[in-house]
């Protein structure tokens, strides 16, 4: 039996990078944010690196100030990833799709005429919304957390009977009979739930992976519930080793409990690597994206994260030796630690805020080797079985990572050296289904 090795998602967001002043980077294509051909570009890059999956975050709402910064997600998902689809052969392709604001059937057709068009590769991130400006945007308000899940749990389940709708079998394409299709093996559902139903039959046959891989990214007991059940692909948001090996550990329990075995669900750790010559020179670079935020209100976080009053004056000076006496660590914040860590090794303000330490994933800048050895220390420890990249400035960002860092994974034997198949389904070795598990099936009360 050979070792597992690493997965690798790399998250896209709006075509520039994951830091708000990406866009100013220089050699950065201005109108990445609109321009298909960027997004290509740099999906072709992902998939010489062999990376397993792309993965489009997305909220149906402009939820951020972009007066300064670079819009948190892409103009439309589902539009770039099928320009995508044309132009890669083995990547795969995933994004995110509220289960809260859209229909079954709409997201049955959507999905699985992606994964047609990819030839096996779609993948859905089924997660929930809690955001007051989508709820507006779809007229609605955000439900209640209960009703939430219990809707999710609803339109998983029919559009996964929506995408079996058609049997495998049921295109016949018979020329000398002048038969198309088999209309006998292919039915309507016939679904009604508490808060979603679908009459059915999708226009749809399956794709060379049945149909679409179900990924999920939610928190909370109701989160894993629904990721147990469903998904195989987890994104998460661990902090530590620690963290991570106990959501692992819970999620692996969860799916068991559920009805399946575990090795098919995996977990991916959100991970925000900056490659460069040197920590220096990774420092200098993200220095030069945080141009873009207001360091004045971080260093006043930085100061609750640590539980001193820090003065925004203080920002190029290191901590005196009277603050680095009097750090408390938050205990109810997991990225402190490291805070007060990188502060005590004397860096000033500003350079302890390039560090990462606030940033909504692990954040290592520097070399090639310190990002492999962070990944490496992860993976090998059972904090994750694999990493969603939110790379910093995606125009040259993504090549750094493929061709300095993936070589060096590659050496230490723990991450692929080729695709084993064709399809999203075979990258994560995940089994075949079509239609409903019938394993999880009524499991939920």
């Amino acid at each position: 039996m050979t070792d597992p090795k690493m997965l690798l998602s790399l998250q896209f967001m709006n075509g520039y990078g994951s830091q708000p002043g990406s866009w100013r980077m220089p050699g950065a294509n201005l109108h990445s944010y609109t321009d298909l051909d960027v997004y290509v570009k740099y999906a072709q890059a992902a998939e010489r690196g062999k990376i397993q999956t792309l993965f489009f975050v997305d909220t149906p709402a402009l939820e951020n100030d972009i007066s300064t910064a670079v819009p948190h997600h892409s103009m439309d998902p589902l539009v770039i990833l099928t320009a995508i689809a044309r132009e890669t052969e083995r990547i795969g392709l995933v994004m995110t799709a509220s289960t809260t604001f859209n229909e079954p059937y709409t997201l049955a057709r959507q999905f699985k005429a992606l994964d047609v068009a990819s030839h096996g590769r779609a993948g859905w991130n089924a997660v929930t919304t809690s955001n007051p400006a989508a709820a507006a945007n779809f007229g609605s308000a955000v439900p209640p957390r209960a009703e939430k899940y219990a809707r999710a749990h609803e339109v998983v389940q029919v559009v996964q009977a929506l995408w079996g709708s058609w049997q495998p079998d049921a295109w016949v394409l018979d020329i000398a009979t002048g038969r198309f299709a088999d209309t006998d093996k292919i039915q309507p559902v016939n679904l009604q739930g508490q808060y979603v139903a679908s009459r059915g039959p999708l226009p749809i046959p399956p794709s060379e992976q049945g149909q679409p891989v179900i990924f999920q990214a939610g928190g909370g007991d109701n989160g894993l519930e629904l990721a147990a059940r469903y998904a195989t692909g987890v994104y998460a948001n661990p902090f530590t080793i620690e963290e991570g090996i106990a959501h692992r550990s819970a999620l692996r329990d969860a799916a068991q409990r559920a009805g399946r075995d575990p090795d098919e669900v995996k977990l991916f750790a959100g991970f925000m690597p900056t490659v460069a010559a040197s920590r220096r020179a990774a420092l200098d670079r993200r220095r030069f994206l945080d141009e873009s935020i207001d360091l004045e209100q971080r260093v006043r976080h930085l100061g609750a994260m640590l539980n001193l009053d820090l003065d925004p004056a203080q920002l190029d000076e290191p901590l005196t030796a009277d603050q680095v006496a009097r750090i408390h660590t938050s205990p109810m914040d997991p990225r402190s630690p490291r805070a007060a860590s990188i502060a005590r090794e004397g860096w000033s303000l500003r350079d302890v805020i390039a560090h990462g330490v606030i940033d909504y994933h692990p954040v290592v800048p520097g070399t090639a080797e310190e990002v492999a050895d962070h990944m490496q220390a992860w993976f090998e420890a059972g904090a994750c079985d694999g990493f969603s990249l939110a790379i910093d400035a995606y125009h040259d960002g993504i090549d750094a990572f493929v061709d300095e860092v993936v070589p060096i994974l590659q050496q230490r034997g723990i991450y692929h050296h080729d695709y084993d198949g064709t399809t999203l389904r075979e990258h994560l070795s995940a089994p075949a289904q079509y239609g409903v598990d019938q394993r999880v099936v009524g499991a939920r009360q």
